[in-house]
């Protein structure tokens, strides 16, 4: 009897374990990026954070420009992890499989540097946020197909 996750190709499998690792660490660094912001705004949200005689600010737009940029990514990587994960147990092909993988990653990451960090005019935080989004969506019609 062979086992359930055998049916997943080795090299996807690494190449998904790579990816997810980047972006999971790309959010713990929208974390520090975000206490950074309100260190440097003097912007602390709660009293016990702020240095005595510093009031608490929990609107200033820049630290609010950082929060959102890790929302997003909240709403976009995790779904991401998941359905990436089904999708391997769709028998996709290697270069396509890897390629949607680092499609999205490298659209997260440019996300977040054209959003939070230089901020770019639009297109360019709607164009990253797009690959990443339909690179996903992609990948959860097939496995929806896969399995129907």
């Amino acid at each position: 009897m062979s086992n359930f996750f055998d049916t997943i190709d080795p090299t996807i499998f690494r190449s998904y374990v790579f990816w997810c690792s980047v972006l999971g660490l790309k959010m713990l660094v929208m974390s520090i990026l975000t206490g950074r912001q309100r260190h440097a705004k003097k912007a602390f949200a709660n009293p016990e954070d702020a240095p005595k005689g510093v009031k608490v600010v929990t609107n200033d737009p820049d630290v609010e420009r950082v929060r959102r940029a890790h929302l997003n990514d909240l709403e976009n990587i995790l779904p991401f992890f998941i359905i990436a994960f089904l999708y391997m147990f769709t028998n996709p092909s290697v270069f396509v499989a890897t390629n949607l993988f680092r499609a999205v990653a490298v659209a997260r990451i440019v996300h977040t540097l054209v959003y939070a960090v230089f901020v770019i005019p639009q297109p360019a935080r709607g164009l990253s946020w797009a690959v990443g989004y339909f690179s996903t969506a992609y990948m959860a019609v097939k496995t929806i197909l896969a399995f129907l």
